[in-house]
């Protein structure tokens, strides 16, 4: 990975660049896709050991890619133990709580809450590196969250689930994204650039498999695996098209574009999930909803539209 520029000076390209947008895309459909899938790998399995099914697979996975390429997989002591805080905040700490809020919330509103991910994101590169956000970027930002906050409240006066999980989806929803964001903001860090991403992934992905399966043997018992077809199709889509293509894909573009636009991701993520939650889960559109969605992508266009500041 070629040296970058000091994460304090946000001078990366624009967000409509084909070398941004192409992989923006990308990243963007699959994990529109992926809540859905989630929500079936809790549905037999504790949810701690699908987790860890799937990020043991992922980095096997990963480490083909990284030999594949000619990239080593020895990345010395520091960035071993940069991968371990990578892997029990984004591998362990993340996904399991993602996984246990979709047991009690359908996959669109786990998807819409992490749309705010931008704003923990931003705040957190601004208080550790300096990033600065222009003011097109934070209206955009504005724009983009009011639509979310409207798809939630959708979702909070119709979901078919009592007001007391929906609570406790939501702080399962929050410590999951306080977590992803701290992994985010990490590959801001001098140690991140310095070192191939696919490489640290292959054993971040590792170290965080195992530990969430400490985790799931604590909290579960003996491992327990679902023979059924679509639930091992699952977990092979989420360790390859949802992990390994994914994620080397998303902290790069952290790195170009900083941890704050990068993860407008997030945003339009939430309307391909409640897209497909409409055709398998039963979805029901209202006004509420169809402004929310609206606004979700017109904040995301005007924020993509904003240069970085100077």
């Amino acid at each position: 990975m070629t040296e970058a520029a000091h994460p304090s000076r946000d001078h990366g390209p624009s967000l409509l660049t084909p070398g941004v947008l192409v992989p923006f895309i990308i990243v963007t459909v699959i994990w529109g896709s992926t809540w859905l899938v989630i929500r079936d790998q809790v549905s037999a399995v504790p949810a701690s050991w699908s987790v860890a099914y799937r990020f043991l697979l992922a980095s096997v996975a990963m480490a083909i890619l990284a030999r594949a390429r000619g990239l080593s997989l020895w990345i010395g002591g520091r960035g071993i133990a940069f991968a371990a805080c990578l892997g029990a905040s984004q591998f362990m700490l993340n996904f399991n709580f993602v996984y246990r809020a979709e047991m009690v919330l359908t996959s669109g509103v786990v998807a819409v809450f992490y749309a705010l991910l931008l704003i923990p994101n931003s705040l957190l590169a601004w208080l550790t590196f300096r990033q600065p956000v222009s003011r097109n970027f934070i209206i955009g930002s504005v724009i983009a969250v009011t639509g979310v906050v409207l798809l939630f409240l959708r979702e909070y006066r119709y979901a078919d689930v009592a007001p007391g999980a929906v609570l406790e989806g939501i702080a399962l929803c929050f410590c999951g994204l306080m977590a992803a964001s701290v992994s985010n903001v990490m590959q801001g860090a001098p140690i991140a650039r310095r070192l191939p991403i696919i490489s640290v992934l292959a054993w971040a992905m590792l170290l965080g498999g195992l530990m969430d399966s400490a985790l799931a043997w604590i909290v579960a018992g003996p491992p327990v695996f679902d023979t059924r077809l679509g639930y091992i199709a699952g977990i092979a889509y989420l360790a390859v098209a949802g992990s390994v293509v994914t994620f080397p894909l998303y902290f790069r573009l952290i790195q170009q574009i900083g941890a704050g636009r990068a993860a407008y991701t997030g945003v339009l993520t939430p309307v391909i999930a409640m897209l497909l939650s409409t055709l398998f889960e039963g979805y029901r559109w209202s006004t509420l909803a169809v402004v929310g969605a609206l606004l979700s992508v017109a904040g995301m266009v005007i924020a993509m539209r904003a240069k970085p500041s100077r």
